[in-house]
């Protein structure tokens, strides 16, 4: 029925170029973005899974980080223990030259001053084996390093005391140079022998856990760009859609508003 008190075409025209334009606007920020999720209501679940992953993928990065902090320290304390089993095995072929009788009084002062320097050598290799300021071969370094996302993926790294003090099972390994040192000086080669080992074995487990890291932060970035990232061919497309739309919407609304002009025609 025509009127010209209400224009019902003209209100519905404008509803609708109101719905296209919001659809035109939102097409154009997933472009402008490049993310799929724009606000909550386009993907609440979806964002809230997205945000998730995209914290833990930065959890990850750090860890990564400190995964690599884990293996340099270790890498810094088998350097150390690497000169202090140089030295025991210099002391140890000392010990042996001592224990010859073809060697005389003189040259036995020589080899015990020489072996004397030697086990003062090990402690300054203790004293400066140090990483970031910490020292790493007194006995006191214990450390957690978080290599995840939860508070319970930690590995733990202690290191125990190299000092010529104790290398020998709490023995010195100072004293008269001789075949009486001998077993000593074996003792402590064995103990920082089986110092690098341990040092080697959490090594390892730092650099396995690295590349577990990394296929994790890998993994999980895929993840969230499927859930978030926008397909810019799809939003392009829903775009030029929403634009024709919005311009029939505005043509449609033009020619509404002209309708009572048309119907006041009449009364000419």
């Amino acid at each position: 029925m025509p009127v010209i008190s209400t224009n019902t075409s003209a209100n519905s025209a404008l509803r609708y170029l109101n719905i296209n334009s919001d659809e035109q606007t939102s097409a154009l920020n997933k472009v402008a973005s490049g993310s799929r999720i724009t606000r909550a209501s386009d993907d609440a679940a979806g964002l809230a899974v997205a945000t998730k992953l995209q914290s833990d993928v930065a959890v990850l990065g750090q860890a990564a980080t400190n995964a690599s902090h884990g293996s340099a320290v270790l890498e810094t304390a088998d350097g150390g223990l690497s000169a202090i089993s140089d030295v025991l095995e210099r002391m140890k072929v000392l010990c042996a030259e001592a224990a010859s009788g073809a060697v005389g009084t003189d040259e036995l002062a020589y080899i015990q001053s020489e072996y004397d320097t030697l086990v003062d050598e090990i402690d300054l290799i203790v004293t400066t084996t140090t990483f970031n300021g910490t020292s790493l071969l007194d006995g006191g370094y214990s450390a957690d390093f978080l290599v995840g996302t939860a508070s319970t993926d930690i590995i733990s790294v202690a290191l125990g005391d190299a000092s010529s003090a104790t290398l020998s099972g709490g023995a010195d390994v100072a004293g008269t140079v001789g075949a009486t040192l001998l077993d000593t000086v074996n003792t402590a080669i064995d103990t920082v022998a089986g110092m690098r080992a341990d040092v080697g074995a959490m090594e390892s487990q730092f650099n396995y856990h690295s590349t577990q890291i990394s296929s994790s932060e890998e993994n999980l970035d895929a993840a969230q760009s499927a859930i978030a990232d926008c397909d810019v061919a799809e939003a392009q497309s829903e775009f030029s859609s929403a634009q024709v739309k919005t311009n029939a919407a505005i043509a449609a609304l033009a020619s509404a508003n002209s309708m009572p002009q048309q119907l006041l025609q009449l009364l000419q």
